[in-house]
């Protein structure tokens, strides 16, 4: 049933090319004012110890971001339509810093002062960054949740309106772009009140802007049932800088507040995707593809030992869109998370929900069974975008960009017989959602995402800010949450 990864289908090829291509983000992508590292010669070899101090910055604690679209493709947060000849393939002790640094004693010095820095800012950040609300892109936190005690975030009063029904959502914390770093503790407590009444899983894209400590913070003070996904974002093209220094701050986040509410480790949001890209190829387990999955692995296994080193146990895995995934890297991790997203495949609102489904299990969970490891996989991303910030990118060519769709897709019903999903059902039809379907066959999923994000709106326009259940003022959208348990 290779049917996306192996063979084209011409029915599902007609693409809508006359509008404008939005601007893919993925949950930490850097801002084009921003700072970022560039490189016309992409290293052929991951260079582990790469010294972070020779980076951006010893004080934000996150990486230069550069995921921008290049090739078109789709079934992913990408936001640009494949063009029509292109081929349907989407299916304990804390570890020594010293470590993992090169052997330059200068760099080895630098290493260990950024190091005493970062642990220093694990400690500190979590509360200096209840000062930087006024940054934070949502301004009205305050009013939306309402406690008991104003003193104890845990006594939050629960929104009649909200269903713990979602197996999983994205998140980023707002304001944790590089350089800006403008989040609060404040804000992601109010984040998790909110978000512990939808689901009882997160996941994160990265470690900057002390993105993990401040999670685990708030879960700790809000007292709830939530687990994260927490992650490491490298670039192929630093040396190896940004995936240091998140590495050095998840790190500390671990030592500081144990495993009890941590899912896993994702390395990498995208990585070959990207790489291809940057190397303009479009096969993931070609050479091209093959010689980013070794920059890749270098990265997981790091993390690997890093955690080995601090006798923890946690799974350890890799997102990447929903058909490009490196079969070598897939071999060498826990779970693979895979972004697959019916807008950029200019799916219909009404094909959408069993649109996904198919496609994630076609190439996605049919090629984890396919290796001897048999990693866990579930869809990193999937949702709908409630508006857009032009005409021309207001619609995918059968449906449009509105919160009346999104209810579409979260209450769409899908019939499905043993594992294989056989018509796509009018939304109308039944009263069972999306999303309670998909718990009922035991599909793991992060819907994307928990909130808007207004950055996005300013840099790159489109639909790119709107996928949120939220507006970025932490109020619902008019929408019905799904009432059923995840």
């Amino acid at each position: 049933m290779s049917r996306y990864r192996d063979n084209s289908q011409p029915d599902l090829q007609d693409y809508y090319d006359s509008v404008p291509p939005a601007r893919r983000l993925s949950g930490n992508d850097i801002p084009s004012h921003s700072h970022t590292t560039t490189s016309n010669d992409i290293p052929l070899s991951p260079r582990m110890g790469g010294n972070p101090a020779a980076g951006e910055s010893t004080t934000a604690l996150n990486a230069p971001y550069t995921d921008t679209p290049r090739r078109q493709h789709f079934g992913d947060r990408r936001g640009e339509f494949q063009a029509t000849n292109d081929t349907w393939m989407e299916k304990a002790p804390p570890k020594s810093k010293k470590t993992r640094y090169i052997s330059d004693p200068q760099k080895v010095i630098g290493g260990l002062v950024l190091a005493v820095l970062i642990g220093v800012g694990v400690a500190l950040g979590v509360v200096l960054s209840k000062k930087n609300s006024s940054s934070s892109d949502s301004s009205t936190s305050s009013s939306v949740v309402n406690q008991t005690d104003p003193n104890d975030p845990s006594t939050f009063q629960k929104d009649s309106r909200l269903k713990q029904s979602f197996y999983g959502l994205a998140y980023t914390p707002a304001g944790s772009q590089y350089p800006d770093c403008g989040n609060s503790l404040d804000d992601v407590i109010t984040d998790i009140q909110l978000l512990s009444q939808l689901t009882t899983r997160i996941r994160l894209y990265g470690a900057d802007c002390n993105q993990s400590a401040l999670v685990l913070e708030a879960i700790k003070q809000t007292k709830v049932n939530m687990s994260v996904v927490i992650a490491n974002y490298p670039i192929a093209t630093d040396d190896g800088a940004a995936y240091e220094r998140q590495a050095l701050v998840i790190e500390d986040a671990l030592t500081t507040y144990g495993t009890d509410n941590i899912i896993g480790v994702t390395v990498g949001n995208e990585f070959i995707l990207d790489y291809l890209d940057d190397n303009d190829a479009t096969d993931p387990n070609s050479d091209v593809g093959n010689t980013g999955a070794e920059i890749l692995l270098g990265f997981i296994n790091d993390t690997k030992t890093m955690l080995s080193n601090m006798s923890i146990s946690l799974s350890v895995g890799n997102a990447d869109a929903g058909s490009y995934f490196n079969n070598l890297v897939l071999e060498d991790v826990d779970y693979g998370m895979a972004n697959v997203h019916p807008w950029f495949a200019n799916v219909s609102v009404d094909d959408a929900a069993g649109w996904t489904w198919l496609f994630f299990q076609d190439n996605d969970v049919e090629l984890a069974e396919s290796l001897s490891n048999n990693p866990s996989m579930s869809i990193a991303e999937t949702g709908w975008p409630t508006n857009s910030t032009d005409a021309g990118n207001e619609t995918n060519g059968p449906s449009n960009a509105t919160e009346a769709n999104l209810q579409v897709l979260l209450r769409q019903n899908l019939d499905y017989e043993s594992s294989h999903f056989n018509d796509f059902v009018s939304p109308q039809t039944f009263l069972d959602t999306f999303v309670c379907q998909a718990n009922a066959n035991g599909t793991e999923y992060y819907f994307f995402e928990a909130f808007d994000e207004v950055w996005k709106l300013e840099e790159f326009g489109g639909v790119e800010g709107y996928w949120g259940l939220f507006y970025s003022n932490k109020t619902l959208k008019d929408i019905t949450i799904p009432d059923c348990s995840s």
